[in-house]
């Protein structure tokens, strides 16, 4: 969901194996076999929305469609560079929007089958795309020629009068040119481009060193006594040749520490799961420390002091100094709060005659147990009211009708990328449609961890195209026969991925590349983190929180518990948020001169500057496994999810004050902020929403911080 004019690597999460076997399959898939005429990549598909038509879309289609896209945008910049006549929105900023479109819809698909359906084809392209993307991006935004002709439309801004999308739609190319370096020199610039290419090697091969960690380097348990605290479906789904085998997630903590009894089986989870990419084959150290070098290099070309002040530029933060300046403002109440639950816990394990001090591995283990005396509340007992499927029809899509209107229909006649997805027609209140929603709920080993949301067809009434969204999640996939039950956890991560849905659907921009969720990084994650908060609405809870043997309700006393337990853990929950943030943004206002030598050192010295090393604390992510700066374009931005947390809870104070969940106040959201793409300032269009500027007073009361 990143912002860009043209299609970047930044999106490829995982990567290909540096294998000859995959080389040679990837050459071979570049074969003349397929033509620009045979491969359905390039044609026009025929389903509704424009949707892919999975039944014919194969592995050797990628790469020469993706060249072809390619190919068809640098011809389109060529005939805008040797135009002669004088530069215009028409002929200048308007083609190069449109440039760019063969590659866009390719790239919309691969890179969707890359996170959630690989193979190691797949991952061999994208071995080979990085540097070619890195390359392509760099030859447009650093094109002198074609950025004197942005210049000049844009000098001519005032004369023009343009409707006040494309105005701001220059604003956007001319900003994105000059942050990219193209007023450089142009030795520079050849410099830069080296830079960028290497970064995007780099980057891929944290990805795939991390994916392979993750997926190889779990614990395997012989013993089925030592699994004690796991439910049978649980062991049942995870027993492979006679042994059950307990994978890694991406974050540090593992959920399966909650229920394992067993101390060592927890200590051995733990410890893979923080030290999979330290040392060995999948070591990503090296990796990280060229990567955070080469950056401050291309800032101080950029004229930055570092890389966190160049990449802050057009987001709601604007400088590393107020994102330090939000740190401070969380930290001591954070410490506080969570102090006390060290205190708490403790207290637990030492009643149960436990003689041992608090560890990170025990926390998730005894926080539950803490959270069962003290709320009465049982995950186990609470996952028989949350199935997948009426989670989403019956509470995600039930919240989205109260609030916009919206109608959801299932189609069976769309083919996907998998079995698993299920696909829904949207239509709007008066029944024309909107688009079309894919769900891909439960984790597989082809598909890369974490939960997200992204278009294989993107808003834009210039190319006549309405929206084909999709989300991506990995709930544990049930073994057969079994009901799909989740964690209210999971059932939060669906709320906030369909918030992303509902801000591309409800894009209504005449440009693909200002369309919906196309904004900055500490604003995107707004609407989703809101729409999080529809998951405990009474109404919307009773309606989807359904028994899936008996179709009871959800029991007014265990609802109260889940509410009255919103607080509890909050202190290690914004704690390990807020380390990972500060080790993001110590990374990155790292200057050029600065030579790190020992990641761990760095991490350490980086936490215990801002008083974040917290030993029963460890961060969300350590730097060896922080995809999301090292692979996922969220270099200087993870501080994102906290600033667009405080949005979202001030947001929801908002609807509290005028009457929560109706049609009324759905609309208002929708039109002044679902809406608007990257169509204005952020903040003067939370202000226009809010009718004043966002407070941070409801997320610290929301977290019990308050």
């Amino acid at each position: 969901m990143k912002k860009h004019i043209v299609i970047v690597a930044a999106l490829t999460f995982m990567v290909s194996c540096n294998t000859k076997e995959t080389k040679k399959e990837t050459k071979e898939n570049t074969d003349m076999s397929v033509t620009t005429t045979n491969n359905p990549l390039l044609i026009k598909s025929t389903l509704d929305y424009g949707a892919p038509d999975f039944t014919k879309i194969k592995d050797e289609h990628f790469m020469p469609a993706i060249l072809e896209g390619m190919k068809v945008q640098n011809e389109e910049i060529a005939k805008i560079v040797e135009n002669k006549e004088a530069p215009t929105f028409e002929n200048t900023i308007l083609a190069l929007e449109e440039s760019s479109k063969t590659l866009d819809n390719v790239t919309a698909v691969f890179y969707a089958l890359a996170g959630a359906n690989t193979n190691e084809t797949i991952k061999g392209i994208q071995k080979e795309l990085a540097p070619k993307f890195s390359k392509h991006n760099d030859d447009i935004l650093l094109n002198t020629e074609l950025f004197a002709k942005i210049k000049t439309v844009y000098n001519a801004l005032d004369t023009l009068n343009l409707d006040e999308e494309s105005n701001h739609l220059v604003k956007e190319y001319y900003k994105n040119f000059v942050k990219a370096g193209a007023n450089l020199s142009e030795d520079k610039k050849e410099k830069l481009k080296e830079i960028n290419s290497e970064i995007a090697s780099l980057s891929n091969d944290f990805g795939k060193k991390l994916l392979d960690a993750s997926k190889k380097g779990g614990v395997v348990v012989e013993d089925k006594g030592k699994l004690k605290g796991f439910s049978e479906e649980k062991i049942k789904s995870i027993e492979k040749d006679g042994k059950y085998e307990i994978q890694l997630i991406n974050t540090t903590q593992q959920p399966s520490l909650q229920a394992l009894e067993n101390r060592e089986v927890r200590k051995d989870l733990f410890e893979k799961s923080i030290h999979r990419t330290d040392a060995g084959e999948y070591n990503t150290s090296d990796l990280v420390k060229k990567m955070v070098s080469l950056r401050a290099e291309k800032a101080k070309i950029l004229g930055f002091d570092n890389y966190a002040s160049w990449s802050l530029q057009g987001t709601m933060a604007s400088t590393p100094a107020k994102v330090f300046e939000m740190f401070n403002g969380l930290i001591p109440g954070s410490l506080e709060k969570v102090a006390s639950e060290v205190k708490e816990i403790q207290a637990e394990i030492n009643k149960e005659g436990g003689d041992f001090k608090l560890t990170p591995y025990d926390w998730n283990h005894y926080a539950e147990k803490v959270r069962k005396s003290k709320y009465n509340l049982n995950e186990e007992e609470v996952k028989p009211y949350f199935e997948v499927t009426n989670v989403l029809e019956k509470g995600v899509f039930y919240a989205a009708t109260k609030l916009y209107g919206i109608t959801f229909k299932k189609r069976t006649d769309i083919p996907t990328y998998h079995p698993d997805v299920v696909v829904y027609e949207i239509f709007e209140e008066d029944g024309s449609p909107l688009g079309l929603y894919y769900g891909d709920f439960f984790a597989r080993d082809s598909k890369r961890g974490g939960a997200w949301m992204s278009a294989f067809v993107k808003q834009s009434k210039l190319r006549g195209q309405k929206p084909v969204i999709y989300n991506v999640c990995n709930s544990p996939k049930p073994a057969d026969g079994e009901p799909a039950l989740i964690s209210f956890d999971e059932v939060e991560t669906m709320f906030h991925e369909f918030g992303h849905a509902l801000h591309g659907l409800f894009g209504n921009q005449k440009y693909a590349s200002i369309s919906g969720t196309s904004t900055s990084r500490d604003f995107v994650e707004f609407p989703s983190q809101f729409n999080e908060n529809w998951a405990t609405h009474p109404e919307v809870l009773n309606n989807y929180a359904l028994h899936y043997k008996t179709g009871e309700v959800i029991p007014a006393s265990l609802l109260k518990k889940i509410k009255d337990a919103g607080t509890f853990n909050q202190g290690y929950s914004i704690i390990e948020n807020l380390c990972s943030s500060n080790l993001d943004m110590q990374w990155h206002t790292i200057s050029v001169d600065d030579k790190i030598e020992d990641v761990a050192k760095f991490e350490e010295e980086a936490l215990s500057k801002m008083k974040l090393k917290v030993s029963e604390v460890p961060p969300r992510y350590r730097s060896t496994y922080f995809a999301h700066i090292f692979s996922g374009g969220y270099a200087a931005g993870y501080y994102s999810y906290l600033w667009t947390e405080m949005l979202s809870h001030d947001a929801y104070d908002w609807f509290k004050n005028n009457g929560l969940l109706t049609r009324e106040n759905g609309q208002k959201f929708r039109e002044q902020i679902l809406s608007k793409g990257n169509t204005m300032d952020y903040a003067e269009m939370y202000k226009t929403f809010a009718g004043r500027d966002p407070k941070a007073a409801p997320m610290l009361k929301a977290r019990g911080l308050k």
